[in-house]
């Protein structure tokens, strides 16, 4: 069961691309992760408030910026100018970087499954990704490089600070100050370059007030509470499991709000990293399966 609700926010989370492509597609992508960020930041804090101790605030400062302000920036440059498909299939790259990551900065040598699972999705993204088979706009192939760097970094100090700062203290805080970070730097941004703001408050719209909806109730508010109340309950192996919608959520989007069309081929690719990416997830719990002692009648 908690594996089905884990499914939840990762949906939501995987129709980003094609919601903001869809219902947002000409706003500036600070505008949109200040958006995103802060209201739902404030909506978790009246239902819960909470303060972070003095001696937290510098992490959380990094956490914020991080988590948030980085991270949602490039987010919505990659919903901006990526296929959705290819945007939610890209990001489940994570598990590779992630382990590259820890090989070379905590020393931590990966297990044989991982190491397998990592080089054949590298091959296939590879494949997916060759510019002769299909056109990717190098901006956002930068962006979805660096949200996933953020991810990395960002769980890593999160993980740092889990035994003495409480998980909803974090989601709140971390979405308040990366959302104001990001309100300021999009009021700089405003002041510079004022075309895209006021073109998007002058043409606003029933349309551009459900994609905000979506993205700040939906998307950040509800998904990113499930996340963490989950995580309370159940092992990040089997949170992983959920993932899954993420990418295929991505997909199914890009196809129903923005028509978007893949060729069989590049839909067995895509599948295949979605395949590799749960590979070692669904090896260490058969491990764990084989190793624990019978039921006993």
């Amino acid at each position: 069961m908690n594996i089905l609700l884990a499914m939840i926010p990762a949906f939501f989370w995987g129709t980003t691309y094609a919601v903001t492509q869809f219902t947002l597609p000409d706003w500036p992508p600070l505008l949109l992760g200040a958006l995103r960020a802060l209201p739902a930041g404030l909506i978790l804090l009246i239902l819960k408030p909470t303060v972070p101790a003095k001696q937290d605030w510098p992490i959380m400062g990094a956490i914020g910026l991080i988590n948030i302000g980085v991270f949602f920036s490039l987010i919505f440059v990659m919903a901006l100018t990526l296929p959705s498909a290819i945007s939610g299939v890209g990001m489940i790259s994570v598990p590779v970087f992630a382990m590259l990551y820890h090989w070379v900065v905590s020393k931590v040598k990966p297990k044989k499954i991982q190491a397998l699972s990592g080089a054949i999705l590298i091959l296939l993204s590879w494949l997916l990704f060759d510019p002769s088979a299909i056109s990717l706009n190098p901006m956002g192939l930068a962006a979805m490089f660096g949200a996933i760097m953020c991810i990395i970094v960002g769980s890593t100090l999160v993980k740092g600070i889990g035994n003495r700062i409480h998980w909803w203290s974090v989601l709140t805080w971390q979405l308040i100050i990366g959302g104001g970070l990001l309100t300021v730097a999009a009021a700089v941004q405003m002041l510079i370059t004022p075309e895209p703001y006021w073109q998007a408050f002058e043409q606003f719209s029933q349309t551009n007030m459900l994609g905000l909806v979506w993205i700040i109730v939906l998307n950040t508010a509800v998904g990113y509470g499930m996340y963490v109340w989950l995580l309370q309950k159940m092992s990040v192996v089997d949170f992983t499991f959920g993932g899954i919608a993420n990418p295929i959520a991505g997909i199914v989007s890009g196809l129903v709000l923005m028509s978007e069309s893949f060729s069989f081929y590049q839909y067995s690719l895509m599948f295949g990293m979605i395949f590799m990416s749960l590979l070692p997830n669904f090896f260490t719990r058969y491990k764990q399966r084989q190793n624990s002692p019978a039921d006993t009648p």
